[in-house]
């Protein structure tokens, strides 16, 4: 396989060298309270490659592509990346329909956020008990913001006050019947108190006057559980949408964006999620390292509960703060998923139909269909993470005889590893897997009936080759 993740995002390495030191500038320059929405990046323009057309329309699988290729994007053009590769701004819309688009999400955020206000409003300020000094300057902050918002709401023009109070009205009977229960949401909120000043404070983003940031995380987090009480909140979700808040630096795009990765992972956060995971992440552990496994599942040991946070947040403790921002964003691109063979196979299985009449043809499609994957698609890149980071220290883990030296041992490991070298390995380990899975399946083929060259080198092809 073509090893094409495992550079630096830039064109040299001095070049990113630099980006970092100014970024890094840029970052502790404004640690102010995130803007209420980023109206001017609906218009902005992407600089990669072949990515966005004239009028501002984004080729997604280009922007997967390059994200693949590229081990990542570099950190100033991030935020209006992601607002792509998370869904906040959908990749056909053009910079005109941004626009708009961005409008009726600042104002639908707005309602949002006055419902449960107004519903319950003894949480809209965050109860402090005074022993905390950064998060008392945090609400004056944070109260600066509100005050400059609604000055400058009170100094539009005459024109666009009237089209917002449109979009208004429809936001409003868009939310008209939703119902909120007191009790989980004053629980919700609740919890986010405790957890939203614990998040990672260290970072330059919660600096200084950033730390109003942390009310602004809170936020987003109530309007989220607000409004998705099959969700609701659960801990962990402010480290993820905190790094979603840094690299975004908005309110309103933070929360859709947030709300779009939910759509996809909020199972995740769910007690079934997080076990299906890691079952799954054990499976793969035995496919690779069957002794390793045997040890991990032993009376002493928890099953893997180890890997929790690791697989939950996207690592986002284990690599040095930049590389876990681009971890993430490599994980999210879906590039280097085993689900795109089931596709390239169902392509295939199409072309068979169209082509090809004959009896023969037909019972080889049908056998292609009744027979069993030859691997396992619900082996995600991020289990391949997972596992490489478990291999590389496969003899202290050994070593360990109970859960409280597991958990010791992996605790020792945040903020050590290094993503270039785990992303290697994860793609060795993902390869030698295909490799050994399409063999066996080929050589399977070949022992109950011959196939057709065709057929031979479809299957070699669909499984070793990764697009």
């Amino acid at each position: 396989m073509e090893d094409l993740r495992h550079g630096i995002p830039r064109d040299t390495a001095g070049e990113e060298t630099s980006s970092s030191v100014s970024q890094q500038a840029d970052v502790r320059c404004r640690s102010r309270v995130a803007a209420v929405s980023s109206p001017t990046l609906s218009a902005a323009r992407l600089t990669l490659p072949g990515v966005m057309d004239a009028e501002g329309r984004v080729d997604e699988s280009r922007l997967r592509m390059h994200i693949f290729k590229n081990g990542g994007v570099c950190p100033s053009e991030r935020g209006l990346v992601w607002r792509f590769l998370f869904g906040m701004y959908p990749c056909s819309s053009t910079a005109l329909e941004r626009s708009l688009l961005q409008e009726q999400m600042v104002v639908r955020y707005q309602v949002m956020k006055r419902k449960w206000q107004h519903f319950l409003p003894s949480a809209v300020r965050m109860h402090l008990n005074g022993t905390d000094a950064e998060l008392v300057a945090a609400v004056r902050y944070f109260d600066q913001r509100q005050a400059q918002t609604q000055q400058q709401t009170q100094d539009r023009s005459e024109e666009v006050r009237d089209r917002l109070a449109f979009l208004e009205l429809q936001a409003q009977i868009l939310f008209e019947r939703v119902t909120f229960d007191q009790e989980e949401l004053r629980e919700a909120t609740r919890i986010i108190d405790k957890d939203v000043p614990r998040t990672n404070r260290d970072l330059s983003y919660y600096q200084g006057e950033g730390s109003g940031n942390l009310l602004v995380l809170r936020d987003i987090l109530i309007t989220y559980a607000a409004f998705h009480p099959e969700v609701s909140y659960a801990q962990g979700m402010n480290d993820l949408c905190s790094r979603f808040l840094e690299v975004l630096d908005s309110e309103v795009d933070t929360f859709w964006s947030f709300s779009c990765y939910m759509e996809k992972f909020s199972k995740d956060f769910r007690a079934d999620g997080l076990h299906r995971k890691i079952e799954l992440e054990a499976a793969l552990l035995k496919e690779l390292d069957p002794q390793l496994y045997a040890h991990l599942v032993t009376d002493s040991m928890e099953s893997f509960t180890f890997c929790h946070r690791w697989l939950l947040l996207g690592f986002q403790r284990e690599f040095e703060h930049s590389d876990a921002l681009r971890l993430f964003e490599i994980l999210s691109c879906d590039h280097l998923e085993l689900i795109s063979q089931q596709v390239d196979r169902a392509r295939y299985q199409e072309r068979l139909a169209q082509n090809c009449s004959t009896g023969e043809t037909k019972s080889s499609e049908d056998s292609l269909e009744s027979e069993p994957q030859a691997i396992n698609t619900d082996f995600t890149f991020e289990l391949f993470i997972c596992a490489a980071i478990l291999l590389e220290n496969r003899e202290s883990l050994l070593r360990c005889r109970d859960d409280v030296q597991l958990i010791q041992f992996t605790s020792s490991l945040q903020g050590t590893l290094d993503l270039n070298s785990t992303l290697k390995k994860a793609e060795h380990h993902l390869f030698n897997y295909c490799k050994r899975c399409a063999w066996d399946y080929v050589n399977g083929q070949c022992r109950a009936h011959k196939s057709k060259g065709e057929d031979f080198l479809y299957q070699l092809r669909s499984l070793l080759v990764l697009k």
